[in-house]
C-alpha cells in the first residue's frame, strides 16, 4: 500500500511541475545546470528522483526558497524525507549527500611532509560531522564510504611519528548527549570540550573539570546550513552556548590577522554575530587566516592549532594550558602558512578537522615554502 502511495503522490509531483515549471523554471544564479534525474520507479522509490528534483528546483525554479519548504513536505511522501541531499529525522536534519567521498591519501602525503619538516610535535584529530556520527538513521542507499571508513584510511596513511586522537569512537559513545546541533553539521560547544578531555591529555595536561565552567545560553534561535538547505520548520532551533572559566586563566590579547597582514582586535566569543545572517561567527568571530591569542598562564608553552571551521569552538578550552595559541584556518587564507608564522616558535601543532574538511586544496597550504 505504501509504494502505491508513493507513486501516486510521485505522479502527483510530476503533474505539479509539468504545469507550472514552464512559467517558473529559470536560472536562479550562475550555477552549472542540474541534470532532471531520470525517471524510473526504482528511483522513486529509494529516494533518488526526489532528492533530484529539489536540488534541481532550488537551483533553477524562481521561488526556490518557498519550492524547498514545500519540497520538504512532498519529498516526505516520495522519498523518506530527503530534501535537497539532507535527510529529515525524528529530531535532526543529517547531510545525506551520496557522492563520492574524497581520497585522502593526498592529504596524509601532505601532513607527512608537515612532519617530517617540523621540530615539535604533531597531532591529528579527525573530527565526524553529525552525518558520520548519526548516519545510523539514513536510508541504505545512502551508504556508500562512510566517515568512519575515511577516517580510518587517512589515519593509516599518516606516518608512525603523529599521534593520531580517535575522534569518531568517541563522538559517537556520546551521540545521545547534545553533542551536534540538529540543524548543522557542527558540533555544540558540549561536543567541542567532550573532545577537549581527550586532547589535551594527549597534549600533556589535565583538562578542567565540566562543574568548573560557567555556561550562559546566549540564543535558542540558531538555524545551521542544513536548515538552509531545506527550510524545514518542524526542526527546533539550537541553543549556542558560552563557556567561561571565572577563576582560571584569562585571555589578554586577542589578534586576528587578515591575508593583507592587517591585524585587528577580536575575541573568543563575538556576541554581535548573534544579529547577523551567520551566528556560528559567535566562535572567534569574523573568519580571518590567522588568529593570534595570548593568556596569562605563566608557562612560556605555544600552541600551533591548525583546523577548519569546528576548532573556532574548540579553542577557548586551551586557554587554560598554554601562554599564546597561534590559529590558522586555511580555508580562510590566500596564503601558505609559512606567511603568517614561524613555526619554530612552537612546541606543538595540532591539526583540528572536520574529516569533511580534509581536502588537498586546503591542506596544502600548510605545506613548507
Amino acid at each position: 500500500m505504501k509504494n502505491i502511495t508513493s507513486k501516486l503522490t510521485a505522479v502527483a509531483v510530476l503533474t505539479f511541475i509539468a504545469f507550472f515549471g514552464a512559467a517558473s523554471l529559470a536560472p536562479c544564479d550562475n550555477s552549472e545546470k542540474t541534470v532532471i534525474p531520470a525517471l524510473t520507479w526504482d528511483n522513486i522509490a529509494d529516494g533518488g528522483f526526489g532528492s533530484g528534483l529539489s536540488s534541481l528546483a532550488a537551483q533553477h525554479f524562481a521561488f526556490s526558497d518557498s519550492w524547498r519548504s514545500v519540497g520538504s513536505r512532498i519529498d516526505s511522501g516520495i522519498s523518506g524525507s530527503i530534501v535537497n541531499s539532507v535527510y529529515i529525522a525524528d529530531d535532526r536534519l543529517i547531510a545525506a549527500d551520496i557522492s563520492e567521498r574524497e581520497s585522502t591519501d593526498e592529504c596524509a602525503e601532505i601532513v607527512n611532509a608537515f612532519a617530517d619538516s617540523y621540530n615539535g610535535a604533531v597531532y591529528f584529530a579527525a573530527v565526524p560531522t553529525s552525518a558520520g556520527v548519526y548516519g545510523d538513521a539514513l536510508p541504505s542507499h545512502l551508504s556508500r564510504v562512510t566517515e568512519k571508513q575515511q577516517t580510518d584510511r587517512f589515519y593509516e596513511q599518516l606516518s608512525g611519528d603523529i599521534r593520531r586522537v580517535d575522534a569518531y569512537n568517541l563522538m559517537k559513545m556520546l551521540s545521545d548527549d547534545r553533542i551536534y546541533l540538529r540543524s548543522d553539521t557542527k558540533w555544540t560547544m558540549y561536543g567541542a570540550y567532550c573532545l577537549y578531555r581527550t586532547v589535551i591529555q594527549k597534549l600533556g595536561s589535565q583538562p578542567v573539570s565540566f562543574d568548573k565552567y560557567t555556561i550562559r545560553h546566549v540564543t535558542n534561535e540558531y538555524r545551521g546550513d542544513l536548515y538552509k538547505r531545506t527550510l524545514y520548520m518542524k526542526c527546533e532551533p539550537d541553543i549556542l552556548d558560552i563557556y567561561e572559566y571565572p577563576d582560571g586563566a584569562q585571555v589578554t590579547e586577542c589578534v586576528s590577522v587578515g591575508n593583507d597582514g592587517r591585524e585587528h582586535d577580536c575575541s573568543l566569543y563575538d556576541t554581535d554575530a548573534l544579529g547577523s545572517d551567520d551566528m556560528y561567527r559567535l566562535y572567534l568571530g569574523e573568519r580571518q587566516p590567522l588568529v593570534r591569542i595570548t593568556t596569562d598562564v605563566n608557562n612560556d608553552r605555544k600552541l600551533l592549532l591548525i583546523g577548519s571551521e569546528c576548532a573556532a569552538g574548540f579553542v577557548p578550552f586551551l586557554t587554560q594550558h598554554y601562554s599564546e595559541i597561534t590559529v590558522y584556518l586555511p580555508e580562510y587564507a590566500d596564503r601558505p602558512l609559512s606567511d603568517f608564522a614561524d613555526l619554530n616558535d612552537y612546541e606543538q601543532t595540532l591539526f583540528l578537522f572536520g574529516i569533511d574538511a580534509v581536502k588537498t586544496e586546503i591542506l596544502e597550504k600548510t605545506e613548507m615554502r
